[in-house]
């Protein structure tokens, strides 16, 4: 590792990597550019300090001329930070790429509809060759299916207006998913010259953060955009191919770029301390050996790793992990008693077992059309629970009545104002919500745990909130069919099982995906730091494929699949495992602990040692 920078460097290798970002910035002179911003190295910090340059030079010209600078970010918290330290100038559009997305698509709603109605009738035909060559195990669900599909085509078809809510709040069947606003986009970017050329006039200077784990299709399409317009419109990606998450990524984000490309690197890591920063350029030294160096103020930190042997009481084991940190570090924020660290586990599954959501989990995320939005918390059909049900359970515990009404005038339809027809009509509707809450609220009462399906059927009745169709379905299903059916298809077959489970999961569900739990996915750590951090390593309980430790400390031999796909160039489960470990260590800013449950606690010492990850004395066997 080279020598770290003192603070004068810092300050002329910032400013250097920021100068490099502003050349390309300059509208009479447009060039595109990829920077390379490992873990810790002040990313959104160049961003804000780059845009602030902008905003001197050529903030006044861009305000005439009606253009704006837009920024792509991949959640909402890292979207609310960036306009927060961009003082919310209008001069910047920053939003994530489904909203920005939908931006630029919603004035083609003609184009949306015929994508639309192209879609569900190639979807249909498919599913109908389906049933008809008999590959099926269950004619009648694929049925159903395809009678859900007729239905929607039936919609657009006599649809005009298409609406999006990123937050999933819209039911409607006018309403368009987050997946198809990005295929759309894909698609329209790459075909529409319109679309184009508005997006070049509006938003000359396009940057996106976390760019590797932006859509590759997107990506592609801006890719080709740029290549069209190079002299007019500026592509500025921020990314590390390293901290990529999600499949759907660019892999090779980053390299084979055009020669026009200006591609500036920062390689100091702010965050880590020093042997934080040698063990994650170890992780990372097979990949693409970029070596991230420290500032001479970061301090050294500690990292010990914990062999466990997989039959352990792993509550207890890892509170004794966290009393060994705490007296390794003389840091009583480790110990149990007052303990202040993060733990990070590898699978979503694992999070809801120990936090008792996993029936909804695993119920949810078994359907392929579900789990993204479970993972990112953004189903639309969660949103009655967690956006108005959850908040006025929590604001009743709390005798906050003001907080239960507003929640109440907000979202109920019986106090739309359109509905009133005149003031007798308001007070009986006021009435009616009122019975409503404190209906919903008496299946809380003497310590009772409703089921969900209980809630929804309470709502259902009194018509306090809009219920999502699927729901409505169901329960007017069982309704008008006692025995109920058996023809749904799979996603109503999922929330068949989920109205059944304890309103109770939904609370510990909508604490966890909030980050408010102890407990974090490696997954859901990016871009976060804390300043002590657990990661608790267990293949066997994360029950998946997609990952695997073991292979990636040696104790179990990789598949012929994994040799194939590391031959040819392809992601496999261990650089899917070994990227999820760089972004897991390098989010801790003093002491790490590294929790591995394994039968074959020798094999892995013996593989860390020989790769050189960690000294002898910083593995511990436990027993």
């Amino acid at each position: 590792m080279k020598r770290p920078y003192n603070e004068l460097n810092i300050q002329e290798y910032e400013a250097s990597v920021n100068n490099q970002i502003m050349s390309c910035l300059d509208p009479d002179n447009l060039k595109s550019f990829f920077l390379f911003a490992g873990a810790g190295s002040g990313k959104t910090r160049s961003l804000v300090q780059v845009l602030d340059q902008f905003k001197f030079h050529y903030g006044n010209s861009f305000r005439i001329q009606g253009r704006k600078v837009a920024v792509i970010t991949y959640t909402n918290a890292a979207r609310d930070e960036i306009e927060r330290r961009l003082q919310y100038d209008p001069l910047f559009y920053v939003s994530t790429i489904h909203s920005f997305i939908w931006g630029i698509i919603k004035p083609f709603q003609i184009d949306i509809k015929k994508w639309l109605i192209n879609s569900l009738s190639n979807n249909l035909q498919e599913l109908s060759d389906k049933l008809q060559k008999g590959r099926t195990r269950d004619p009648e669900k694929l049925k159903a299916e395809i009678s859900s599909k007729e239905r929607r085509l039936e919609h657009v078809t006599n649809t005009n207006q298409f609406i999006y809510s990123p937050d999933g709040d819209n039911q409607r069947f006018n309403s368009i998913n987050h997946s198809d606003v990005i295929k759309i986009g894909q698609q329209f970017l790459m075909e529409n010259a319109l679309m184009q050329k508005i997006l070049k006039n509006k938003y000359p200077v396009l940057l996106i953060d976390e760019s590797q784990d932006t859509s590759k299709y997107l990506i592609e399409a801006l890719f080709e955009m740029q290549e069209k317009h190079k002299e007019s419109f500026s592509l500025g990606l921020f990314g590390d191919t390293m901290q990529r998450i999600y499949s759907d990524g660019k892999h090779d984000l980053g390299s084979n770029l055009p020669d026009d490309w200006i591609t500036p690197v920062k390689e100091i890591n702010h965050r880590c301390p020093t042997r934080i920063i040698k063990l994650i350029n170890k992780i990372r030294e097979p990949v693409d050996n970029q070596d991230q160096v420290p500032g001479e103020y970061n301090n050294k930190g500690i990292v010990r790793m914990f062999l466990c042997p997989s039959d352990s009481n792993k509550e207890l084991m890892e509170e004794e992990v966290a009393r060994i940190m705490s007296e390794l570090t003389k840091d009583g924020s480790w110990s149990c008693d007052a303990s202040d660290y993060k733990t990070l586990i590898l699978e979503h599954h694992m999070a809801a077992n120990r936090l008792g959501f996993s029936d909804l989990f695993q119920t949810l995320y078994s359907v392929k059309g579900l789990q993204n939005g479970v993972l990112d918390g953004n189903l639309p059909e969660l949103s009655l629970f967690t956006k108005r049900i959850l908040p006025i359970i929590r604001s009743n515990i709390l005798q906050d009545d003001y907080t239960v009404t507003k929640i109440v005038n907000k979202y109920s339809p019986l106090l739309d104002r359109k509905h009133f027809n005149n003031k007798e009509n308001q007070v009986e509707n006021l009435k009616l919500a009122k019975q409503g809450v404190q209906d919903l609220l008496s299946l809380w009462t003497n310590d009772k745990e409703p089921m969900i399906e209980e809630v929804i059927q309470s709502i259902y009745n009194s018509g306090l909130f809009t219920i999502p169709e699927k729901f409505k379905l169901l329960i007017e299903e069982e309704i008008s069919q006692p025995d109920g059916k058996d023809n749904f298809s799979d996603e109503l077959d999922a929330w068949k099982d989920f109205i059944k489970i304890p309103f109770s999961q939904i609370e510990a569900y909508d604490t966890y995906i909030k980050g408010d739990a102890k407990f974090e996915t490696h997954q859901g750590v990016k871009g976060l730091e804390y300043p002590r951090i657990m990661v608790v390593i267990d293949d066997e309980e994360s029950r998946g494929f997609m990952f695997s430790y073991e292979k990636l400390f040696g104790a179990k031999k990789k598949t012929a699949t994994d040799l194939r796909n590391e031959a040819e160039g392809k992601d496999s489960s261990v650089e899917r495992t070994r990227r999820l470990f760089y972004v897991t260590c390098s989010r801790a800013q003093e002491s790490l602990a590294i929790v591995a449950y394994s039968n074959k606690s020798e094999l892995i010492k013996t593989h860390l040692l020989e790769e050189n990850w960690l000294d002898e004395d910083e593995i511990i066997i436990m027993s």
